[in-house]
């Protein structure tokens, strides 16, 4: 038995395949003004990250990816800790960014574990994208953050129904109070700041996005249960102390989408929309949409829309949510690859109102085989009561150096 046993086991070795790749990346980002909270006018960040992955050649992958990062400007932890979580309000030093094992069959894939799960068509903004938190540190340079959850899909023809099940809560990351994106009001520059953490639910998230793949034509709808992964803040004051005590919470979500694409002779027509249903009595309830125009010409890519927003219920002016504070918009983005190496991309969100513009415009230029540099630069304008606005200081440029492996 032992024999035999011993004998599976060296198979089972042989038909594993084993792959990784990974990059090591260094950036300097340079604010010309200060902020109004936040006196720096450069960071400078690094970052290593390794993915490798296992298939056992019978429909099983494991996919992992790991990261080790630091920077000048304290978002990242100090202490040298390993973090699979994703809950403290700073990047840790070393973290856990993907570990799941993957079974495909035919028509059938199961997925469990921390991974990155994405819905929605639309390319500038997706309302019915509920598991995918995000790092919002720095509100317009953001990256996504992986859950921890099963996933179970099932393609048919035409037809894909993707169930999701998150037992554990991944919330978004939020700015740094005392770095400069935060803008406080005017009311509390007096008062001290004490936070006091936040409470993550503990209750099972739920998911189904059923699509259907017609004839000139893509359509999909969502269903989710569960959390909003952006806080809600409640407050205290401490007149003893001349401060003010928050935490953060996260209220409960229930959410009905759709989303269509529609390849047209000369364009794309693309169309998202969500509404966001709350029982907790603090969080708003509202409508987001999009609506946008893509096309591809030689070597451009064009796409172009707007994002609006109809709140249903108004409970709460504070709230941080940049996907709303993207709304009313209209939204573009044009890119450019100029040839295998170099590619130029521009994308802006200019408010109906006037009151907000972000413009980006960005480089990258593949040095050699394993080296790439890219250099952008963002401008951000506005009034201060406007959420892209309140950002008007901290117009940025970045440089990037990355080497992949």
């Amino acid at each position: 038995m032992r024999q035999l046993l011993a004998i599976l086991l060296a198979a089972a070795a042989q038909a594993q395949t084993f792959s990784q790749r990974g990059f090591i990346e260094t950036r300097a980002t340079l604010y010309p003004q200060a902020g109004v909270n936040d006196s720096g006018h450069a960071v400078v960040d690094g970052l290593l990250r390794w993915e490798p992955s296992l298939d056992f050649g019978n429909g099983l992958r494991l996919h992992g990816a790991f990261d080790a990062r630091t920077d000048s400007h304290r978002m990242t932890e100090r202490q040298a800790r390993f973090d699979w979580k994703d809950r403290g309000s700073q990047r840790p030093a070393m973290s856990l960014r993907r570990l799941s094992a993957q079974w495909r069959r035919k028509n059938v894939t199961v997925e469990a574990g921390k991974q990155f799960i994405r819905w929605g068509k639309a390319d500038i903004l997706n309302p019915t994208d509920r598991f995918a938190p995000r790092d919002y540190l720095s509100v317009v340079d953001n990256d996504f953050l992986g859950v921890t959850a099963g996933r179970f899909t099932v393609e048919s023809g035409g037809e894909t129904l993707d169930l999701i099940v998150a037992p554990r809560f991944t919330p978004s990351r939020t700015p740094l109070f005392g770095q400069r994106w935060v803008v406080l009001p005017e009311a509390l520059a007096a008062f001290g700041l004490i936070d006091e953490g936040a409470r993550a639910p503990d209750r099972t998230q739920y998911g189904l996005r059923w699509n259907h793949l017609g004839k000139g034509y893509e359509i999909s709808g969502v269903v989710y249960d569960g959390f909003h992964h952006l806080p809600l803040l409640t407050g205290s004051f401490r007149p003893l102390e001349r401060a003010v005590a928050f935490q953060r919470t996260y209220p409960r979500l229930r959410l009905y989408g759709a989303d269509a694409a529609v390849p047209l002779r000369w364009m794309t027509v693309k169309g998202e929309a969500a509404w966001f249903r709350s029982s907790t009595t603090e969080a708003d309830e509202y409508v987001l949409y999009v609506v946008q125009l893509e096309r591809t010409r030689g070597e451009w890519v064009f796409v172009g829309g707007y994002a609006g927003e109809v709140v249903t219920q108004r409970r709460n002016p504070f709230a941080f949510a940049p996907g709303r504070g993207f709304a009313r918009s209209f939204l573009g983005r044009a890119s450019y690859t100029i040839d295998t190496r170099r590619s130029l991309a521009v994308e802006a969100a200019v408010r109906q109102s006037g009151d907000g513009t972000w413009l980006k415009g960005e480089y990258s230029h593949q040095l050699a085989s394993r080296w790439r540099t890219t250099a952008s630069f963002t401008l951000i304008r506005g009034k201060q009561g406007d959420f892209i606005g309140q950002f008007r200081r901290n117009s940025h440029g970045l440089l990037a150096l990355r080497y992949s492996f």
